[in-house]
């Protein structure tokens, strides 16, 4: 890392026409003088979360072996280039509910509690995404992001008597307010980048019709900074402005297709046809969003609990959710490990994207906690206890990867939301049913 006489501030934005681009880390922004002149820029703590609806094919998930020599399973194969920095955790549980199987598994993946039996009078926790976005939020212009891919376009009760708001998110503010999950790559994108704050579908569109990228407006302002900065710094900023630029070019054609080929489908604007695509899209918004540091904590929703989405695109044209009640039949589970190995496949996408961004002196991934599971195991039987659960990431050092650890016969996974808390400097003594936070996460 180049140390420069000329230190930029780490908020720094690049302004103009109604415009505000945030910058990724540079070296410029490394204070020339003082204690940490001789370091790199200090990197930040970071939590993320993907979700993934209905159960697993746990036969798949699961190794055998424990330690370090465990072996790739086929739902974890596709995460096998970060092996490193992957903790597959085993045996931990999620609450009992006697009710709404599926709304509490969504609700306690983050919270530890299962939900109150109701359409308006919500009650559940602060979920643990939350917590954290408290303390980081401070720093940062968004406290949290709270993503999906399925719109929110359902009502009343989609689970026994369970408001659909338990199924469509993981994040809660406090015991009664859920965090609402945002599918829209348009409006992530303005959430982010955009000054106009507004998801209004007449602003949306009269933005679209500029014929102009967010960035043109910037583009003086982006030279006089590109002679102010080192030449590793001049690339680097390149490479993150070819990334927005690229991230505006994709949403905006999927705005034009959506809007050829689908006419007669009342489909928001800037969500792509192609599930793959949208997910991807929805990925590299997230990267950007940790990259310029706008935020850092992210949850995100590969799928709504009790999802009908089918998967035409990897040979399977069921429904996810009845397709997930398998009744052991031979068709039926494959047809859900292959729904399970297309969600895992797109977060090694992510994984990748991660760990090529660089973060200091090591890459986003190396300094961040990014936890992948659901929130029951088979969901055949409704399972909650064993959840599949594997975590990313070093925390800069914090956490020890490439190992399978299998916890206790009934070690409640709150007890995983304890440890996630401590990892990002907030402590917290206890948390529904939690026992004491987990051991062996640093190898020690």
């Amino acid at each position: 890392m180049i140390i420069t006489n000329r230190a930029l501030p780490r908020r720094t934005v690049l302004r103009g026409l109604g415009a505000a681009v945030a910058l990724p880390l540079l070296d410029s922004m490394v204070p020339a003088f003082g204690a940490v002149r001789a370091r790199a820029a200090e990197p930040v703590r970071r939590l993320g979360v993907v979700y993934v609806p209905n159960g697993m094919a746990m036969r798949h998930w699961t190794p055998a072996t424990e330690g370090a020599g465990f072996e790739m399973t086929r739902l974890l194969q596709p995460m096998a280039a970060h092996r490193d920095r992957m903790l597959v955790l085993s045996n931990l549980n999620g609450v009992p509910s006697n009710a709404g199987v599926h709304a509490s598994a969504s609700t306690r993946f983050l919270t530890g509690v299962t939900p109150a039996r109701t359409e308006a009078n919500l009650a559940a926790d602060v979920s643990v995404d939350q917590l954290v976005a408290r303390e980081l939020g401070q720093h940062t212009q968004l406290s949290s992001l709270e993503l999906a891919l399925d719109p929110r376009d359902v009502v009343g009760s989609c689970d026994v008597g369970f408001s659909c708001l338990y199924t469509s998110t993981i994040a809660w503010r406090d015991e009664t307010t859920p965090l609402p999950m945002e599918a829209n790559p348009r409006v992530v994108f303005e959430r982010l980048f955009g000054d106009t704050g507004s998801t209004d579908p007449s602003i949306r569109v009269a933005r679209v019709r500029k014929d102009r990228s967010l960035l043109d407006s910037v583009t003086d302002r982006i030279a006089e900074l590109g002679r102010d900065v080192s030449s590793g710094d001049r690339a680097k900023l390149d490479q993150y402005l070819d990334a927005v630029r690229d991230v505006e070019r994709r949403i905006q054609r999927a705005e034009e297709q959506s809007g050829r080929e689908l006419p007669e489908v009342l489909q928001p604007a800037g969500i792509p046809a192609l599930y793959e695509d949208h997910a991807k899209l929805m990925f590299d918004l997230q990267v950007l969003a940790y990259q310029t540091d706008l935020t850092r904590v992210i949850t995100f929703m590969l799928g709504r609990e009790l999802s009908g989405r089918t998967y035409a695109e990897i040979g399977v044209p069921d429904s996810h959710h009845p397709t997930s009640h398998h009744r052991n039949d031979p068709e039926l589970y494959e047809k859900i490990a292959k729904i399970n190995e297309f969600h895992t496949s797109l977060f090694g996408y992510y994984l990748d994207k991660l760990a090529s961004t660089q973060d200091g002196d090591g890459s986003l991934l190396d300094h961040m906690l990014l936890l992948y599971g659901a929130g029951m195991a088979d969901s055949n039987r409704h399972q909650n206890t064993g959840l599949p659960l594997v975590l990313f990431g070093a925390a800069g050092g914090q956490v020890q990867g490439g190992r399978h650890l299998t916890f206790a016969a009934g070690t409640p996974a709150t007890n995983l939301h304890l440890t996630l808390l401590d990892k990002m400097g907030i402590p917290v003594e206890t948390m529904s049913n939690s026992t004491g936070k987990l051991d062996l996460l640093s190898g020690v």
